[in-house]
C-alpha cells in the first residue's frame, strides 16, 4: 500500500470500528397547552416550546419520548415503536431531554450523550467532522446505528449526515441489539434523534452566543398555529448560524447554516400529517490531526494547511409523519424521509520529518462524494385483550435505500518548514480526481413485535426478516459486484412488577451487519452478527421525579473482517469480539430547574479471533480506544423564588474517562482523565415582571483546561481544551 493510501486509509479508520460503542405535569401534551399553560412563562432552564415532550405528531414509531419532566422521562417510543414506559421496556434506554440539551448548552451530538452510560464520544480526540459515537464498544456512526424520528440516517465513506442539536426534541440512547425491529445495525445500540415540531401553542425563542475560539451564533426557534386554520394547522422554523474557529487556529472553522422548516395539519382529532424538513451547510477542517512521532507521541505539528483544508457538506432532507387512528386502539402510522448530501474535501498529510526535524514532507488527497438516501416505515398497531392477557401489537414493513457516488484524487504538497512553520504561504494544487466510484444499497424488513401484560409479568417478543441487496462499482466500467443478504432477527424479554415501580427483567436479542467487499475466493462476506443476553433493574420511586436503573449485558459478535492469514491482501469473516459489563444509571427532578444524572459504565471489550494486518493474533487483547470504566453526573440548582438569590442557577458536571489502550496491540495505555464542566445562568425576571422570558447563561467545559490525547487503532491525537460559552436568551 503506497503511503498516499495508507494515509487516505488512516483518515477513513478514524470513523470505523468494524464490527469492534418544560412543563411539570407529565399528563399534559403541548398541543394541549391551553394560555393557562402558556401563563407560567419560560422556568429556569426551561424551553416551552420544548414542554414535556409532547411536540410528537405521532403517538409512537419516530413520536419520540413523551411523559418529561426536567431530566426525567416516563415514556419512549426508540425501544418498541409504540408507547411504552421506559420500566416496561426490558432492555436499556436513556433520554437526553430537551432541558439537558439547554442547560449543558450542547452545540454537537456527541457532547450530547457526554452524560449517558454506555455511550462514549472523542475516541479520536478532537474531531468535528463526524458524529462519532460509541455504544458499549461499538461503533454507532458507520455501523448506521443513527436515527431520526425512528427513521435510520444512512451513511458510508465519508458521507455521513451531521446532526444539529439545537434541531432536537430529545435523544434516546437504546442500548444493546435492535434489529428486531430496525434491521441491520450495531449490536452496541442505536440512537433516535427526535426532531422539534409544531405545536398548538404561539411560542419562541432567540438566542446569541458567544465564546472561545472566534466562536460568534445566532439561533431561533419559532412556531405556533396558523392564523385562520381554526386550530388545524401548526408551523415551526427552526434556525443556526454559526461562524466559529477551532482551538487548532491556521484558519480552521467551524461554521454552519442549518434551517428546519416544519409544518402539521391535524383535520381531525383522529389524523396528523407532520412535514419535516432541513437544510444545513457545515464547514469544517478535513484534517484534524497532529503528526504522530514514535512512542504514541503527539507532535505540535498540525497535518493539515490552511491553502488546503476545507470540508464543506451540504445536507437536506425533506420528509413526513403520518397517523391516522381508526380506533383508539387501532392506529396507522407513515413515516419517510428523503435525505441528500453532497461534499468536498481537501486536507494535507506530514507523512515524514527529516531526523533534524527541520522539513515535513507531504502529500494531497482531495475527495467529492454524494450520497442520497430515501427511508420510508408503515406500521399498525393495535391494542387488544385475550382472557387475561393484554396486548400492544405493532407489526410493518420498512424500506431503505441510498446511493452513494465518490472520487478521490492524491497529490503532492510542497515541505513544510517546521523552523518557520510556513502554513498557508505555498500555493498547493490540487490533484486529478480518479475515476468515480459507486455504491447502492437496498433494505426491505418485515417485523412484528407483541408486548403481552399478564398479572405482573411484562413479556415482549419481537421478530423480523431482512433482505439486503448491495451493488458496488469500482469505476463506471468495471462489472458489478453484487452482494445479497438476508437474515432473521429477534428480541425476547420479560419483566416482573416486583412492587410499584420496580421492575426487574431479563431480554435476548439478535443483529446483524452486511459487510462490503469480496474474499479471496472471489466470494461475498457473509453478514456479521451477534447476540446479546442482557439483565437488568429499574425503578421509578412512585410519587417522585426519580428514576433508576442496572443492567448487566453480554455481547457477542462474529464474522467480523480480519487480515486472511493465508494471503493479507484480502480479508476474511472470520473474526470475533465480546463485550460485556455493567451499567447503572439515576435521573432526578427535584424541584423546577434542579435536575440530577448519574451514569456508571464498566466495559470490557476484546477480541475473541483476530489478527493485526501485520498477522499477530490480538486473540484476548481489549479493543483500542474504549475505557474500561467511565463515570459522568451533572447537577443544576435553581435557588427557589423566596430566597434573595432567586433566579439564579447553577450547574456543574464531572466526566471520568478511565484507561483504555493505545493500540489493539495492547503494548501502551491512554491515561485516565477527569474533566469539569460548569454552568451559571440568570432569569432576569427575577428582577422585575417586565423582563420575563429574558435569561443569560455561561457554559464551561473541560474547565480546567485538561490538556490530553487519545490514542486508537495506534494513532494519537488532542482532544478539547477549556472551552467557555455565552449566551443571551429571550423565550416568550
Amino acid at each position: 500500500m503506497s503511503k498516499r493510501s495508507f494515509r487516505f486509509a488512516l483518515l477513513l479508520a478514524t470513523t470505523t470500528l468494524a464490527g469492534a460503542a418544560a412543563a411539570q405535569d407529565t399528563s399534559v401534551q403541548l398541543e394541549q397547552l391551553s394560555v393557562e399553560g402558556a401563563a407560567l412563562g419560560p422556568a429556569v432552564g426551561n424551553n416551552l416550546s420544548a414542554g414535556d415532550g409532547g411536540t410528537a405528531a405521532t403517538s409512537g414509531g419516530g413520536g419520540g419520548p413523551s411523559g418529561i419532566t426536567g431530566y426525567v422521562a416516563r415514556v419512549a417510543t426508540a425501544a418498541t415503536k409504540t408507547n411504552t414506559p421506559l420500566i416496561d421496556v426490558p432492555q436499556s434506554v436513556s433520554v437526553v431531554t430537551r432541558e439537558q440539551l439547554n442547560d449543558r448548552n450542547v452545540q454537537t451530538l456527541s457532547e450530547a450523550i457526554n452524560y449517558v452510560p454506555g455511550a462514549i464520544s472523542a475516541r479520536s480526540g478532537f474531531d468535528p467532522r463526524f458524529d462519532q459515537i460509541f455504544i458499549r464498544g461499538f461503533d454507532v456512526l458507520t455501523n448506521q446505528g443513527i436515527y431520526r424520528d425512528g427513521l435510520r440516517v444512512i451513511g458510508s465513506g465519508f458521507a455521513y449526515p451531521k446532526t444539529e442539536p439545537y434541531g432536537a426534541e430529545a435523544l434516546t440512547i437504546l442500548r444493546g441489539p435492535a434489529s428486531g425491529l430496525y434491521g441491520l445495525g450495531s449490536p452496541g445500540g442505536i440512537l433516535d434523534i427526535t426532531t422539534k415540531r409544531p405545536v398548538f401553542v404561539p411560542f419562541g425563542e432567540v438566542q446569541f452566543q458567544a465564546g472561545s475560539f472566534d466562536r460568534f451564533q445566532g439561533n431561533f426557534d419559532v412556531g405556533g398555529p396558523v392564523p385562520g386554520s381554526d386550530g388545524t394547522m401548526a408551523y415551526r422554523l427552526t434556525g443556526v448560524r454559526r461562524e466559529a474557529g477551532t482551538f487548532i487556529g491556521l484558519g480552521t472553522t467551524d461554521d454552519q447554516l442549518y434551517l428546519a422548516p416544519a409544518f402539521t395539519w391535524k383535520p381531525s382529532a383522529d389524523t396528523t400529517f407532520t412535514f419535516l424538513s432541513e437544510f444545513q451547510v457545515t464547514n469544517t477542517p478535513a484534517a484534524t490531526f497532529f503528526y504522530n512521532d514514535p512512542g504514541f507521541r503527539v507532535s505540535n505539528f498540525y497535518q493539515g494547511d490552511p491553502r488546503f483544508i476545507g470540508l464543506d457538506q451540504t445536507q437536506y432532507r425533506v420528509g413526513y409523519a403520518f397517523e391516522h387512528k381508526f380506533t383508539p386502539d387501532l392506529i396507522f402510522r407513515q413515516n419517510f424521509r428523503h435525505y441528500g448530501l453532497f461534499l468536498v474535501g481537501k486536507y494535507v498529510d506530514i507523512n515524514n520529518i527529516n531526523e533534524a526535524r527541520t522539513v515535513g514532507t507531504r502529500d494531497t488527497g482531495y475527495i467529492r462524494e454524494g450520497l442520497v438516501q430515501q427511508t420510508l416505515d408503515n406500521q399498525l398497531e393495535a391494542r387488544f385483550t385475550t382472557g387475561p392477557v393484554a396486548h400492544t401489537v405493532v407489526g410493518g414493513v420498512d424500506y431503505a435505500r441510498y446511493s452513494r457516488s465518490q472520487r478521490v484524487g492524491f497529490g503532492l504538497a510542497p515541505d513544510l518548514n517546521l523552523v518557520t512553520r510556513n502554513y498557508g504561504q505555498q500555493f498547493i494544487a490540487t490533484p486529478a480526481l480518479g475515476p468515480a466510484s459507486r455504491q447502492t444499497q437496498d433494505q426491505i424488513g418485515i417485523y412484528l413485535q407483541d408486548q403481552a401484560k399478564f398479572g405482573d409479568f411484562i413479556l415482549t417478543l419481537n421478530g423480523r426478516h431482512d433482505w439486503v441487496f448491495q451493488d458496488n462499482f469500482a469505476t463506471p466500467d468495471s462489472a458489478v459486484s453484487r452482494q445479497d443478504n438476508s437474515a432473521f432477527t429477534g428480541r425476547v424479554g420479560l419483566g416482573y412488577v416486583l412492587a410499584p415501580g420496580l421492575v426487574p427483567y431479563a431480554s435476548y436479542a439478535t443483529t446483524f451487519t452486511p459487510q462490503v467487499g469480496l474474499d479471496r475466493n472471489g466470494q461475498a462476506f457473509k453478514p456479521a452478527t451477534g447476540d446479546q443476553i442482557e439483565a437488568g433493574v429499574k425503578y421509578l420511586i412512585p410519587g417522585t421525579n426519580i428514576q433508576a436503573a442496572f443492567a448487566g449485558f453480554d455481547i457477542n459478535q462474529s464474522s467480523i473482517l480480519v487480515p486472511d492469514a493465508t494471503n493479507i491482501a484480502f480479508q476474511t469473516a472470520a473474526g470475533a469480539v465480546r463485550s460485556k459489563g455493567f451499567e447503572a444509571e439515576a435521573t432526578a427532578n427535584i424541584a423546577p430547574g434542579t435536575n440530577l444524572t448519574i451514569a456508571y459504565t464498566h466495559v470490557d471489550i476484546r477480541f475473541v479471533n483476530s489478527t493485526s494486518f501485520a498477522g499477530e493474533s490480538l486473540n484476548g487483547n481489549r479493543v483500542s480506544g474504549i475505557p474500561s470504566d467511565t463515570y459522568a453526573s451533572f447537577l443544576t440548582y435553581a435557588f427557589p423564588p423566596s430566597s434573595p438569590l432567586r433566579g439564579l442557577q447553577i450547574g456543574g458536571g464531572i466526566r471520568f474517562i478511565g484507561t483504555s489502550f493505545a493500540d489493539d496491540q495492547n503494548t501502551v495505555r491512554n491515561t485516565a482523565v477527569t474533566l469539569y464542566d460548569a454552568l451559571v445562568a440568570y432569569d432576569f425576571a427575577a428582577l422585575d415582571p417586565k423582563y420575563r422570558g429574558f435569561r443569560a447563561q455561561i457554559n464551561a467545559y473541560n474547565i480546567f483546561d485538561r490538556n490530553y490525547t487519545t490514542c486508537s487503532f495506534g494513532f494519537c491525537n488532542y482532544n478539547q481544551p477549556a472551552t467557555v460559552i455565552g449566551s443571551l436568551i429571550y423565550r416568550w
